[in-house]
């Protein structure tokens, strides 16, 4: 039906069938045929450039538009209360990096939607991206990876640019400074985090220090953030970190501004593309809406 109305409006097979529809025209012309030998009427006169409607067509084509029109509220409906019928909304999050924002976030989206219960998951970046993927988790807030295709069939929307900065203990030398160049940085031996666990990091910490001659020396691994700033505050080493880390470690360490100051990574949402269900995408406006307050 929907076919037929779309040749039925353009009079012209080969229109419809490549500016509205997207098919092949022999395709489109044989489901005419198919719908007119279904119902027994012919629809349509043909001619060798256009198509008009029959008596019978233009009958049909007011009951077809009604049927569509009926069609399309009853999907819509459907969608809605598959919405509100999804008790639980399984989210993977940084919260090294949301902790400041999660409760104004989280408060937002349980007015908006207070039949959905949701359950958050502190999960490393991979496996947050294997959750989406997977459908354990129905979106991740992540840095994304470097590599081009790790986010491959998932959607990113970014929420914030992050700054990367250098943390250091609060009894370091480096303490009393505001900035530190990327030259100094790396002459300070680095407190990381395990490939194992963080195979995206060391990217990071490579594509940050590219152009600097002497590379970072990584001199302890962890895995778990925890680890990493609790070896810095002990005055293990330094580590990257970002601006919006000060929430939680504000007492226990000084973080840095880089210079030159690299390129901002931006902290974003990830969900499958495609349709999601409406609860998963009011969470998204709702991160959108808490992320520019805190801009």
């Amino acid at each position: 039906m929907r076919y037929f109305v779309a040749v039925a409006e353009m009079e012209n097979v080969s229109r419809a069938a490549m500016q509205r529809l997207h098919v092949s025209q022999p395709s489109l012309s044989r489901q005419i045929r198919d719908l007119e030998d279904e119902i027994g009427v012919q629809l349509l006169e043909r001619t060798a450039k256009s198509v008009r409607l029959t008596d019978a067509g233009r009958a049909f084509l007011e009951e077809a538009r009604a049927i569509l029109k009926q069609s399309e509220e009853a999907v819509r409906k459907i969608r809605v209360i598959a919405g509100k019928m999804q008790a639980e909304l399984h989210i993977g999050d940084w919260p090294l990096a949301t902790a400041p924002t999660m409760p104004t976030l989280l408060r937002a989206y349980q007015r908006a939607m207070p039949n959905v219960n949701v359950k958050v998951h502190d999960w490393p970046v991979e496996k947050n991206i294997a959750g989406v993927r997977d459908g354990r988790l129905h979106l991740a807030i992540i840095l994304p990876p470097l590599k081009a295709h790790a986010l491959d069939e998932l959607r990113f929307e970014p929420l914030v640019m992050v700054r990367v900065c250098l943390a250091v203990s609060c009894e370091h030398p480096l303490a009393k400074k505001q900035s530190v160049s990327l030259v100094d940085a790396a002459k300070e031996p680095f407190v990381g985090l395990t490939s194992e666990d963080y195979p995206h990091y060391r990217e990071h910490l490579d594509a940050i220090f590219a152009r600097v001659s002497d590379k970072p020396r990584l001199v302890a691994e962890h895995d778990g953030w925890a680890g990493v700033f609790s070896a810095v505050s002990a005055g293990t080493g330094v580590a990257l970190g970002s601006d919006m880390f000060q929430y939680s470690f504000n007492d226990r360490v000084k973080l840095l501004r880089l210079t030159p100051e690299p390129s901002r990574i931006p902290l974003g949402i990830i969900i499958r593309k495609g349709k999601v269900s409406p609860a998963t995408e009011k969470f998204c406006q709702c991160a959108k809406d808490a992320f520019a307050v805190k801009r």
